[in-house]
């Protein structure tokens, strides 16, 4: 069995500012006529949904299912309005919407742990119902109108070299605490790997420990060999790879915070002899160490690479392989006449988790390792209803200890945005609007 190290090696706590870190949050655009047809569509849309929409009045739209309750309809439909699906995430970060009867003006500390999964077990069936409905739930002649309508994303979020890594630090170097609080012993921030009779919420860690197996499998990893991993995590999968495998790794990340924890776990697992953690770029990277490593895995972090350099990332990844090695690649994923239609848009999802962020599609991939690289998928691995569990428990593990997660420096409103970030993230693949894959990759 792998030695891992304690997850709480130490808290590396990067705190919000105290003024300022919701800007223009509560500031909601009168926006009659937008909020008028907002209205209208809503009401049309959920006419025959499986869901059912609450009003103060007790007046309710929907077919029946999953409750979700409209606390201040002026500003929901002023917000869904003018800003689409951001306004909805906003509406439920500001209290407008809820379920549960989870009451935004209470402390969130103050509420029990039951109470907070319950509610947001119902926004994850809310959310699901619509996922499942996303691409009919606006009207096809109004859904032709949406490049001319949707928000660009901003051109400070490209993912340049000096992009990413501001990129990656607006989310991974929130703080190290408060992914302790929520990922299991692994650290692990990426779908698990469930089978058939576990525990979801008791081998949640032999669940990751399998995914990781997994990966390493599908890259080839033998003892006595070197490997490269783009996106180190809290270190994770390199001190399983070494401890388990006998392997020296070099793994790189662009966030700060997470190469202090790596390390910390890597010296305290014994292994800083084999691991060794940079923060560079993949791209700087390739430039020195072509032809250099075994095997290369990257686990949920082509998802923060940006479409216009994919080709630069797998390009980049084969220059450093030797010949006849492998890349064990995890993504998520989105159907292909998803990402065409989506792929210029900014959501809710960029602008409060993963700014500059984009999924690709199985085909995306494939045709970009067919015109920039000499490698080619052979073998494949689907876990993406995985995820639904996965991300069920990370939510019920937040919501364990949020007196823990406000001594941070995290307040209500975050705490909320993050409940839905996870609730959102859950109902994509329990709709199967996203996916999961591991991928084998190598030269034919």
């Amino acid at each position: 069995m792998a030695i891992l190290a304690p997850a709480k090696a130490r808290l590396r706590v990067t705190p919000q500012p105290s003024a300022g870190v919701w800007p223009g949050l509560h500031d909601v655009s009168k926006a009659p006529v937008h909020a008028a047809i907002a209205r209208q569509l809503t009401r049309a849309a959920v006419k025959k949904l499986p869901i059912t929409l609450q009003f103060p009045d007790g007046t309710r739209w929907g077919a029946g299912g999953p409750l979700l309750q409209v606390v201040n309809p002026a500003a929901f439909f002023r917000r869904v309005g003018t800003e689409g699906l951001i306004g909805f995430g906003e509406a439920w970060m500001t209290g407008d919407i809820t379920t549960g009867g989870w009451d935004a003006s209470r402390p969130a500390a103050s509420l029990r742990p039951a109470e907070l999964n319950a509610a947001t077990d119902e926004l994850a069936a809310v959310l699901t119902v619509m996922a499942k409905r996303m691409s009919v739930l606006i009207p096809g002649s109004l859904q032709k109108l949406r490049r001319a309508w949707q928000t660009r994303p901003p051109k400070e979020e490209e993912n340049t070299l000096t992009g990413a890594k501001e990129n990656i630090h607006r989310h991974y170097d929130l703080s190290n605490g408060l992914f302790q609080q929520f990922l299991d012993e692994t650290m692990a921030y990426s779908s698990a790997w469930y089978e058939f009779g576990d525990d979801h919420a008791a081998d949640l860690e032999k669940a990751q420990l399998r995914k990781v197996d997994g990966i390493l499998d599908l890259a080839r990893v033998r003892p006595d060999t070197h490997i490269l991993e783009i996106g180190s995590g809290w270190g994770g999968l390199a001190i399983r790879a070494a401890a388990d495998r006998g392997v020296r790794v070099t793994t790189l990340t662009l966030s700060e915070e997470q190469k202090a924890l790596a390390d910390e776990r890597i010296a305290a697992a014994g292994l800083s002899h084999l691991i060794e953690v940079r923060l560079e770029d993949y791209r700087a990277h390739a430039a020195t160490h072509v032809g250099k490593y075994d095997a290369v895995v990257s686990v949920e972090m082509i998802e923060a690479v940006g479409e216009k350099y994919w080709p630069d990332y797998f390009a980049s990844i084969d220059r450093m392989l030797v010949p006849g090695g492998r890349f064990g690649l995890q993504a998520i994923t989105i159907a292909h006449d998803r990402l065409l239609e989506t792929r210029n848009g900014y959501t809710w999802v960029h602008k409060y988790v993963f700014p500059g962020g984009i999924l690709p599609s199985l085909k995306a991939i494939d045709d970009v390792l067919a015109s920039d690289t000499s490698l080619r998928v052979q073998e494949s691995r689907r876990l993406g209803l995985s995820y639904v569990p996965t991300l069920e428990q990370w939510r019920h593990r937040f919501n364990a200890d949020l007196p823990k997660v406000a001594e941070l420096g995290f307040d209500d409103t975050f705490i909320r945005m993050w409940n839905f970030y996870l609730a959102y993230s859950q109902a994509g693949f329990a709709a199967e609007y996203l996916d999961n894959w591991q991928l084998g990759i190598g030269r034919p």
